[in-house]
Formats: structure tokens, sequence, C-alpha cells
């Protein structure tokens, strides 16, 4: 869905409400059980600040116990057939999909995102899910010619116990079709959902629970311990994380302490969408808001948050963005008619409303937003309006590292040469968008920028059998399609004497 298109026509009237605190637990060894350090992490609500429950904050033990009934279980799973394994994979998304009423309400009441837009999520995951299990024939090996009295021939196998960390923006759509690639391929997964928004995560272990075989997928809740722990197990051969450059960076350094690991990383994007003077204003204003990810309260590392706007018509186009910005409704999370919720902690706030000040302060023009919204509603919470500058040069902060939050920077140009430069001059190279007629234009923007995933005359959509990753900091592996399933097997070669 786009910032402000309708709400579903069978999405209920009544908005969606988390009816009591969630009492979460983790699902080890196909049984859902508390830490074996007695600890709990509580969740609040973004939009009030209410409590609105708990799960369980898992320690290193817990992970060692996950990790070995993931072990347990990998060669029984293994031995299935692919189409045996994409059965219960699909069966697993009925399940939740069955439950997805109760999957939204803890979405929308942890993260903040707006009942609408993670509707889709839910669904989207699901689909993805049934795409990647359908796809697991297609993954084969290959005969090699090499002389004519033998026979070389490669193989795809399972690495085995896969860790999986996943962030918050996303937290249900994240582990749920993360979970595919792995599964379908025959790993077994130990699964590390975001402290931030937990919630879900102890409901999709009670549906894995039912759904699945004990211990082909596991469930640990927790902060920094249970990740560390999980990075660090020497039996972990493959990883998985989505999230900072940052926690990217760590992860890394510490894998590599207990063992040589295949490590896939989707990081941080500080993403530009360059636009030329031929491009339809209407179009690219809309296509900016949309690439923006407001819907996310910009916390998307594939938002286009750096937008690059041709002389001629840059005045034009930044009008009709304020003018689409300012109609975006901001509110109550569970309200179908939301279409910008609240931001995801207090912390995500101050950091937000740093850059805001950093941008006044080196001479960024605020043309829209910048501020918390006022009047009923927005008296708790961590609230901003969504947030333009306009003036921005490419020294300034925001200009330059990732806010993860609503705030579009809006820069002029007029040389290729030069935009292009400011374009690859960040740290960053996830994704990235253009905007013109001329083809030839398109071409040599898309060849030139340092971008792993470029849209042309389009943005924010994700193909499912796309493959999805960034260039620079901003990642490591690619997700979605054949290269997703490959990246989860070795290859293995064998020579054979005929």
């Amino acid at each position: 869905m786009r910032p402000n298109e309708p709400r579903p026509a069978e999405a209920p009237k009544e908005p969606i409400r988390l009816e009591q605190p969630i009492d979460g637990r983790m699902l080890i060894d196909g049984e859902l059980v508390e830490s074996a350090g007695g600890g709990w992490l509580e969740s609040s609500n973004p939009a009030t600040e209410g409590y609105i429950g708990r799960v369980p904050d898992g320690n290193a033990a817990d992970i060692d116990r996950a990790v070995a009934a993931a072990e347990k279980a990998q060669l029984a799973w293994a031995a299935l057939s692919v189409e045996q394994r994409a059965a219960c994979l699909n069966g697993f998304g009925d399940a939740i999909l069955a439950r997805s009423d109760e999957l939204l309400a803890a979405e929308v009441s942890d993260s903040g995102n707006p009942a609408a837009f993670m509707l889709g999520d839910i669904r989207a995951s699901v689909a993805r899910l049934r795409y990647l299990a359908g796809l697991g024939n297609e993954l084969q090996g290959a005969t090699i010619p090499v002389d004519p009295g033998k026979l070389h021939l490669t193989l795809r196998e399972p690495y085995g116990v896969v860790g999986r960390i996943t962030a918050f923006n996303h937290p249900i759509a994240m582990a749920v079709h993360g979970l595919a690639g792995p599964l379908i391929t025959g790993n077994t997964v130990v699964l590390k959902p975001s402290e931030q928004c937990p919630l879900s995560s102890a409901i999709l272990g009670e549906i894995a629970r039912d759904a699945l075989p004990p211990g082909v997928l596991n469930i640990v809740s927790g902060g920094r311990a249970a990740g560390d722990a999980l990075v660090r197990h020497p039996r972990v051969k493959r990883l998985s994380f989505v999230g900072s450059v940052g926690t990217g960076l760590a992860i890394q350094r510490a894998a590599a302490e207990s063992a040589v690991k295949h490590i896939s990383l989707e990081l941080g994007g500080k993403n530009p969408f360059i636009v030329f003077p031929d491009a339809p204003i209407d179009k690219v204003a809309a296509a900016a808001v949309t690439g923006m990810n407001f819907s996310w309260q910009g916390q998307s590392c594939s938002s286009t948050s750096r937008l690059f706007l041709h002389e001629d018509i840059h005045d034009a186009v930044l009008a009709r963005i304020v003018e689409i910005v300012e109609a975006i409704k901001v509110g109550d999370p569970c309200d179908w008619d939301t279409r910008m919720g609240a931001i995801v902690s207090k912390a995500q706030l101050e950091r937000v409303e740093g850059f805001i000040r950093s941008a006044q302060d080196e001479g960024a023009r605020l043309v829209a937003g910048g501020e918390r919204p006022r009047g009923p509603g927005f008296d708790k919470g961590y609230w901003m309006r969504p947030t333009v500058f306009a003036n921005v040069t490419q020294d300034m902060r925001i200009a330059r590292e990732e806010i993860f939050g609503p705030v579009l920077s809006v820069l002029r140009w007029s040389d290729f040469d030069q935009v292009i430069e400011m374009a690859n001059s960040v740290e960053y190279g996830l994704s990235g968008a253009v905007w013109t007629g001329d083809l030839s234009n398109a071409l040599r923007t898309v060849k030139a920028l340092k971008s792993g995933y470029l849209w042309v005359n389009d943005v924010a959509s994700h193909p499912r059998a796309v493959p999805f990753g960034g260039f620079k900091n901003s990642g490591i592996g690619r997700e979605r399609g054949l290269s997703e399933l490959a990246s989860f097997t070795e290859e293995k070669s064998v020579g054979i004497v005929i």
C-alpha cells in the first residue's frame, strides 16, 4: 500500500486491539519454555507507553539448548524430500494466516506501525514462504565435462544449524520469510527476534510448535546476551542478520572468534533518489513520499531518504511533496485509516530529534514536520510528524548518516557527474532510484551508482524472485529467489572414475 491509499476492502471497520498483555514463551525442541536464567523482557506500546506483554530474556544457556535441539532435528529434516519439507512449510503458512488477527494486534501494539500496512506484511511474508518452498526443486547441482574417463558433478548440501537475527521494523515478516530459505534447503534454525518488538515471535513459536517437527525451528527471545551467544556458537556455521551497520560489524568480528562462518548481512542505507528534469512532477513527488517509507515512520533500511532534484524542476516537485506529506494521517496505529504511526522507542525518537536539530543548526531549511503532532492521542508515546528538509548539502549529517526515522533530505543538482559523486559519497550502498524518460540517462545512472538494488521510474517494490542486498557497508549476500536458496547450501564437488 502507498501512503494515501485506502485501507483494504476486507479490513474490519473497528480498530485492531490487543485484548490483553501477552505472556510469551520461547520455543526450544518443540516445547514452550522460560529462560534458564528466569529473566523477562517487557514490552510497551510506542503509541501509548503502556505495558503490552513480556517474553523470556534468553541467555547463552538457552541458545545452547536451542542449538542442540536444532542439531538433533537437522539430519531427519534434511532426509525428507523437498516436496515433504515444502508441504510442512505450506502448512506452517496456513497456520500463520489462521492466527493473523492475533499476530496483527501484537505487531501493531509492539512496533507502532499502522495496522493497514502490517496486515500486508503478514500476508506477504506467507506468500514469500510459499514461493521459496515451491522453488526448492529448482536449486540444482551441475555436471562438469573434464575428461571422458571421469564424471564430475556438484551437490548442494545444507550447512546444518542456521542462526537468524531480525530487526524491529518488520518483526513477523522478517521472521517468517527469512525461515523459508534455510528450511527448504534442509537446515534447521535458531531465530533470535529483536528485543524491541518480540511479542509476535511468542505467537509464532506457538504456531511452529504445532506445525513443524520439534527442533526444526527454535525461537530464543532476549537481548544482547542471547544474540552474542548465537553469533559465537561454534556449531552455528551459517548466520543471517538484519539490522544496523555497527551491529553487523560486531557480528563479523564475534563470529570469527569461534569458527569460520558464512554470514549474510542486510544492513543500513542512505539511499539516493535521482530525478532528471524530464520526470513528471506529480508522479515523482508521490514516489518520493512512498520511497521514504513514511508508512513505517521512515524506519526502513531501503528508504530513499536522499532526494536529488534537478534544478529545473526542484521547486515544483518540492512544493508537491510538502502538500502530500502534510496530508498524511498520523495517529493511532490500531486505526485502519492511519497512514503513519509511532516511532518504535524513546531512544529512537531522541535520535531522530537530534538529527532534526543538527539539520537546522547546519543550515537546512525545514519545510514540513520537524515536531511532535498536536492534539488528542499525542500526549504520550513517541511521535514525530513526517519531516522534509530542503537546502540540504552533502556535508550535512542528515545527508550522510542513516537516521532511520521520518526525515527526507532534498538536495539540488545540475551536473550529472556531481550528482553521481554525491550519491556515492556515503558508506552505504543498499538501494536507490532514478526517474527519467530517457533510457540513456537511466542506464548510465544505474551503472554509475554503487548500490545493490536500483529502481528506474519506480520505488519501494520488492518482487520475490529478484535478489536484494547491499554494496559497501550496507551488507553482504543476497535475499530472495534462487540466490537466497543457494546461500543456505554448501557446494560439494564429486569426481567419479567411470
